[in-house]
């Protein structure tokens, strides 16, 4: 039996087809469930994906919304770029293509956070178009049956196995294929343990043969992630308010509400000296906070002020404002910055 008629049998029977986005599959929805899932594992998706549809049914309610309200909806799945090119995208696709979602692969890829693997997966989802996808879960199988060597992170390795995919793409039941493939990865064919007594690519898989399954596919080379410092002003004001300000639209949490942040603790009493409030209270030093990105660790120390005085001293810049616990704003945060909040909170 060919591959992908194995790979079909087995979706047939034990394949997921009760996901959220499977109902109503339409490119958009299918379009948000895919970004969401890079990087992220489908029963943490599910819970976003319910509350973000409910805010934004459709393309011109995501592409009308405000982009802090988009980010309060992804606030917790990190990798926040992916929402702002997704809001960004949806604006493309309002502006340019009257807010129909585009149907050719060339397209679509050049749409922003879009890439070959993820507009292949759109369109045939949604559209039952022929197209090859390569998501983590897909590289895996793949990697595995054939006995990749390599990391896949190399062109050649990602080259050899976009060939590898392609040819096994079958040219019906490409819907039923694609999310067999996702799915045949996410629940048997797994990064720890695969199991795969009940795989039904057993008896063809060369690293199985080999008993090299967690050999496949090759990690990134290890390296040891830097370590960055940070020091948070966490500002309270007589009624209970807490200053923030939004980072800047790109880097690190772009576009995201923030505590003011400083380098040194000097810097940061520094700036409470401008601002005169340096004799207003003492500073609380709380315990590193360490927050670890994919490129470096971040070490926050976290720093609690309390204004006693009327707060006239630190007034809101344009990127600046005093939030109210009692009656939030939706407002998007990195997740150390949730963290914190509810420590304030209960604190207080």
């Amino acid at each position: 039996m060919r591959f992908a008629e194995q790979v079909l049998q087995w979706f047939d029977m034990h394949g997921r087809k009760d996901l959220p986005w499977q109902q109503q599959a339409t490119p958009y929805r299918v379009w948000v469930s895919e970004i969401m899932l890079q990087q992220t594992q489908v029963q943490t998706v599910i819970p976003y994906y319910q509350r973000f549809m409910q805010s934004f049914p459709d393309l011109q309610a995501l592409a009308g919304a405000s982009l802090d309200r988009v980010l309060h909806h992804w606030s917790g799945l990190g990798y926040y770029a992916r929402a702002r090119n997704m809001h960004k995208a949806a604006q493309q696709i309002r502006d340019e293509f009257a807010g129909n979602f585009p149907e050719e692969i060339e397209t679509v890829i050049q749409l922003p956070g879009i890439g070959r693997s993820t507009a292949g997966a759109i369109l045939s989802l949604a559209c039952g178009q022929r197209h090859a996808i390569l998501d983590g879960n897909v590289k895996r199988v793949l990697a595995r049956f054939h006995a990749v060597e390599g990391w896949p992170g190399k062109t050649a390795v990602m080259n050899q196995l976009w060939s590898l995919s392609e040819a096994a793409t079958p040219n019906q039941r490409v819907a039923a294929y694609n999310q067999a493939m996702m799915d045949l990865g996410a629940t048997l064919c797994r990064r720890g343990k695969p199991e795969c007594a009940v795989c039904p690519l057993q008896s063809s898989c060369e690293a199985r043969r080999q008993q090299r399954q967690q050999d496949f596919p090759f990690s990134r080379p290890r390296r040891n992630l830097p370590v960055r410092e940070v020091h948070m002003l966490l500002l309270l004001s007589p009624d209970r308010e807490i200053y923030l300000e939004q980072r800047p639209a790109t880097g690190i949490w772009g576009g995201l509400w923030s505590f003011p942040e400083f380098d040194t603790h000097e810097e940061l009493t520094g700036w409470c000296d401008r601002c005169t409030i340096a004799g207003d209270s003492e500073v609380q030093v709380w315990p590193v906070v360490r927050h670890t990105f994919s490129h470096f660790h971040l070490d926050i120390t976290p720093c609690c002020m309390q204004l006693q005085n009327p707060m006239l001293s630190v007034m809101e810049a344009g990127n600046g404002l005093w939030y109210n616990t009692r009656h939030p704003e939706a407002l998007g945060f990195a997740a150390p910055v949730t963290r914190l909040l509810a420590r304030l909170q209960k604190q207080n």
